[in-house]
């Protein structure tokens, strides 16, 4: 019985720790470096080296004229900005829509053979000739100032990295958008407190920025090719910052079943992730990066999502030997609120399957459907049945 409760009371604290703890700790940690005068990132302002903004597209015709007008419409000079659009792949005539814009300064690079993302970028990075490549996805879109306020980071020498936001185009009637969007804003406030601290652990593929000369080629099942990268430069010494200002804006899944079907994938790739960057899970050489990643990844890759069945168990376990009729027992109250949330849950999917969405029922509904994908994510890793090609989720109009 003892055994039970310390194993609950330590599986309780990890799952808080994963979601909202690291948060708090984070927020005393800045207080107290902004205290003592820690040292923050230095920008120069009249910075400005050429850039690449780099796509690596798959059957993106819907999208190429947009983006391409968009990466035009950039607040930097226009003669320092070139556009390298690899599209392995793609056969529904993205190749040749880009084409179009060749004498205005786009490269295109196409192969018939589909490698996947990480071959597209694996193949493309050789024709990436200035210090700094962007890497962005085709059905987004850029703030005006985010080539700006992404290369002025890299005036620090140190910094090796620059995550961009990824923004979720949200309206009012779709509750997926905004628990989407609502999950996204607390993730960018963490990594504008990791960035602070020290360094953000892992960058968002909608839009992120290196240093060309650290760019190494990833393996070629690669399925989170921008966490690896990003990860790989931080562990070569030089941090990943990160400007919410300099965003990418998408459409949010077109339903639950679309945005599980993409974190089944980045689930399986979380796992791959940390087998092979397993050398940072070694605090004493990487120290707070370490401490970043284990906090903010790993543990809700790993450890949370598995914790919480087991959490039920236990918790009925335990009040099942207490006594179910002590409604003032802590560990009945818990049972109780695990209940309710569970409930909840159901009831928003019941709810989202009648295509009726109330935004408080609908969140715990998400937070259960994002820890369902990680025990699917996880299945497909080791099944080896995660396939590193291109998965669209439909996005809403």
């Amino acid at each position: 019985m003892l055994t039970m409760k310390i194993v609950f009371w330590v599986l309780l604290f990890l799952v808080f720790y994963a979601y909202l703890g690291y948060g708090m700790v984070l927020f005393l940690l800045i207080k107290l470096k902004r205290l003592f005068g820690g040292k923050r990132i230095q920008i120069d302002p009249d910075y400005e080296p050429e850039v690449t903004l780099f796509v690596a597209a798959y059957n993106e015709k819907d999208y190429v004229t947009a983006k391409v007008r968009n990466s035009f419409e950039m607040e930097y000079p226009s003669a320092k900005i070139k556009q390298v659009w690899v599209t392995d792949g793609s056969s529904d005539g993205t190749p040749d829509m880009l084409k179009k814009y060749v004498n205005q300064g786009v490269e295109v690079y196409h192969e018939d053979a589909r490698g996947g993302k990480i071959g597209a970028m694996n193949r493309g990075i050789q024709f990436v000739k200035s210090p700094i490549v962007i890497f962005s996805d085709g059905n987004t879109l850029l703030g005006k100032e985010s080539v700006r306020r992404i290369v002025q980071l890299f005036s620090d020498p140190k910094v090796g990295c620059v995550s961009g936001e990824k923004r979720i185009y949200n309206k009012d009637k779709d509750a997926a958008a905004g628990t989407e969007g609502i999950y996204w804003k607390y993730e960018s406030k963490l990594k504008k407190w990791d960035a602070e601290l020290y360094s953000v652990v892992g960058a968002a593929g909608e839009l992120f920025a290196i240093r060309t000369e650290l760019f190494e080629k990833v393996e070629k099942d690669t399925l989170l090719d921008d966490f690896i990268i990003s990860l790989r430069v931080a562990m070569k010494g030089y941090t990943i910052q990160y400007d919410p200002e300099a965003y990418a804006i998408e459409t949010a899944s077109s339903d639950v079943k679309e945005e599980l079907k993409r974190k089944i994938r980045i689930a399986a790739g979380g796992i791959q992730s940390i087998i092979r960057l397993s050398a940072l899970l070694n605090v004493f050489k990487y120290g707070t990066l370490s401490f970043q990643y284990i906090s903010h990844r790993v543990l809700r890759w790993t450890i949370a999502p598995l914790a919480l069945p087991v959490l039920l168990i236990l918790n009925l376990l335990i009040t099942y030997k207490t006594g179910f009729n002590k409604f003032f027992d802590l560990f009945a109250i818990l049972l109780y609120l695990q209940f309710l949330f569970y409930i909840l849950a159901i009831v928003g999917w019941y709810l989202e399957n009648k295509a009726i969405r109330i935004k408080i029922l609908f969140i715990p509904y998400y937070f259960l459907v994002m820890n369902v994908a990680v025990w699917l994510g996880m299945k497909r890793y080791f099944r080896g049945t995660q396939s590193v090609n291109w998965e669209r989720a439909k996005r809403g109009s």
